[in-house]
């Protein structure tokens, strides 16, 4: 199944609600209320957590600014078995799955390495190295397979995989491989590209002649492009895709058409490689603004609740900048017997070395 060139889209930029072949949003307007507080709260911790780079207090941060319709909508098709592989700017999905957001600026600050259960939230570390994800998820669904979390007749015995990643990545072998065993071995896993057209300072159009989904049909995955602004559309092709790998019907490849309104990491500057007016377009396309008039002009949501929802994450802005400078210092020492059961003999000196280099220091402020 590829869809035509144009992207699946619900939800118009001006919040008007539109059909599209194939696709319908199935749930009630509490149901997009709740998407839009969680893509409000997203936001918001997003922007409180590149402020604190700037002001010192993390040694980097990738802004996720513009993709909160593209994350939330995904995050809301996932059902009580399936696991999720991010990468590394999947924050809202992981506020969704109950992360703490403090435990997400702990490896941002350099206090504790990626440090959530992943089992417990059905949510997998966050992935630094660009693309092998895509490779975990695939070995993971074909696991699930195996163990026969797929094609059950009670849908609540099944579950899937679902692996995010960015146009970036589909430039790795990695990605390629794992399209490779997902194909052959209809692994019950859903590839989930955040189009958000700059891989870094690379524009979409130097890495790929053609849509990024249509390239997964050269692998025999059924593929879709859905507009990444919009909450709706996400969300239902989503549950599709997930739903097929349940059942044990194989591999879907999703091409989220968003835009990274922000810069690529906060080392990286993108007013040296993009145009103003091309960020003002897509500014013209928020995805929380069109949900926000959506629901408005149905009377789902009043000022009253938007209110509520401002406080809310105000709240959560002000745990979030005093959390950050209350996060405890690392006991160096203590990643000797982390690593190892058994502590080799090499590391065990090493340790000793630097014990007591350390103790050398007592009575000093410094460490």
């Amino acid at each position: 199944m590829v869809r035509s060139e144009e992207f699946i889209q619900l939800l118009t930029p001006e919040g008007e609600r539109v059909e599209a072949e194939g696709f319908t949003y199935d749930h009630d307007d509490a149901t997009i209320a709740a998407n839009l507080r969680h893509m409000v709260l997203g936001r918001r911790f997003d922007t409180e957590a590149t402020a604190l780079q700037r002001k010192g207090q993390l040694g980097l941060w990738p802004p996720a600014l513009g993709q909160e319709a593209a994350q939330v909508g995904s995050g809301a098709a996932v059902a009580d078995l399936d696991m999720i592989f991010p990468s590394y700017r999947e924050h809202s999905v992981a506020l969704m799955r109950g992360i703490d957001p403090l435990d997400m600026l702990k490896t941002f600050r350099g206090t504790a390495m990626v440090d959530w259960d992943s089992v417990a939230h059905r949510f997998h570390l966050y992935s630094f190295v660009i693309g092998t994800q895509a490779l975990h998820a695939t070995g993971y669904a074909m696991g699930m397979q195996r163990d026969g979390v797929v094609g059950n007749p009670d849908p609540a015995d099944n579950g899937a995989v679902l692996v995010y990643f960015g146009d970036g990545a589909t430039s790795q072998g990695d990605v390629s491989e794992a399209l490779v065993f997902a194909a052959s071995y209809d692994a019950p896993v859903v590839f989930f590209v955040q189009n958000n057209q700059w891989a870094i300072s690379e524009p979409i159009e130097r890495q790929s002649r053609i849509p990024l989904y249509r390239r997964a049909t050269g692998f025999g995955i059924p593929s879709v492009r859905v507009d990444g602004n919009d909450v709706l559309a996400v969300q239902a092709v989503t549950e599709w895709a997930m739903d097929r790998a349940r059942r044990g019907e194989g591999p879907t490849f999703i091409e989220a058409f968003t835009y990274r309104m922000g810069a690529h990491t906060t080392s990286d500057d993108p007013t040296k490689y993009r145009e103003r007016a091309e960020e003002e377009e897509w500014r013209g396309k928020d995805p929380i603004a069109r949900v926000r008039s959506y629901l408005l002009a149905r009377g789902a949501i009043d000022q009253a609740w938007l209110d509520a929802l401002e406080a809310e994450s105000e709240e959560l802005g002000v745990r979030v900048r005093e959390g950050c400078l209350e996060l405890p210092e690392p006991v160096l020492e203590d990643y000797w017997e982390l690593a190892y059961a058994t502590l080799p003999p090499g590391l065990a000196e090493q340790r000793d070395a630097y014990l007591a280099y350390e103790a050398g220091f007592e009575g000093e402020d410094a460490r």
